[in-house]
């Protein structure tokens, strides 16, 4: 693979209500001496980092869905910063390079992510051990990816948060746009068995909470089941929570009815797991 992401540029700080919001743009071969772009999907990686007034030790890095081919940035990413940073979680918003077939630019992204995030634990008040990634829909397959791909020590995170996850490559429960994204059309056999995070899980994959709903008619709630049984199969502690109803792609839509209930479980989780 690759070796990408060898710097970052910080493009501006500053504080939002008791946040403080730090923006910056991960440099890659495409983007060196290219025009600062954070809205380009295709070249220019970067990262919103929120911090809060009194962060707790944990991190989060969120990886909005979409599919591989756009990001839902709102509802799926920066929604979410007020309420992790009242917890104390510092969060971070990936935006990751849609991968057009090629696997390796959004896991790198992800990976660079991590590492930038382990990097600065001392100056953000982060634990380098309590740093997680999260993912929604297709983001939540980038969560899953980096957490039973990780290249390195640096990026492995500590644990993983999946909402509503696309986490297999196999043609009877993915979701198909995804893998045709992520993989190509003609994606090889050998990809697809790789690809399918659900497969590649071990003794030392990151623990997980899974959240997701019974009637989700756009990615099959067997993505998470299968994940889930991999995980406790092989001793890696994890939680799944399903609500009976809600579809897919709630992320942190108030129209969700059981948005109180995940955002509570997830606190719990993370102050009784994580902490």
């Amino acid at each position: 693979m690759r070796t990408l992401f060898l710097s970052f540029i910080i493009l501006f700080i500053m504080p939002v209500s008791a946040q403080e919001k730090i923006e910056m743009l991960f440099s890659t071969p495409e983007s060196v001496g290219a025009h600062i772009d954070m809205s380009d999907l295709t070249r220019d990686p970067g990262l919103t980092v929120y911090r809060p007034a009194r962060p707790n030790g944990i991190a989060v890095i969120m990886c909005p869905g979409g599919g591989y081919s756009h990001q839902a940035c709102m509802h799926e990413g920066h929604d979410m910063a007020q309420w992790f940073n009242a917890l104390g979680v510092t969060y971070a918003v990936l935006k990751y390079r849609i991968p057009e077939g090629d696997f390796s630019r959004p896991l790198s992204d992800a990976a660079q992510a991590v590492r930038t995030v382990r990097s600065h634990a001392a100056e953000w008040g982060i634990d380098p051990s309590k740093i997680g990634i999260m993912g929604a829909s297709a983001g939540g397959h980038l969560a899953s990816m980096l957490s039973t791909h990780y290249p390195d020590t640096l990026s492995r995170p500590d644990f993983q948060v999946l909402l509503y996850p696309v986490v297999t490559m196999d043609s009877c429960f993915t979701h198909m746009g995804s893998r045709n994204n992520l993989l190509g059309k003609e994606a090889s056999k050998e990809q697809v068995l790789k690809f399918s995070n659900e497969l590649q899980v071990t003794a030392d994959t990151p623990q997980a909470f899974i959240a997701l709903s019974s009637d989700d008619r756009t990615v099959h709630p067997a993505n998470s089941i299968n994940y889930y049984m991999a995980l406790i199969s092989r001793g890696v502690p994890a939680a799944m929570h399903i609500y009976p109803t809600g579809g897919h792609g709630w992320g942190f839509r108030d129209r969700f009815p059981y948005k109180r209930e995940w955002t509570g479980e997830l606190e719990k989780w993370l102050r009784e797991q994580v902490l």
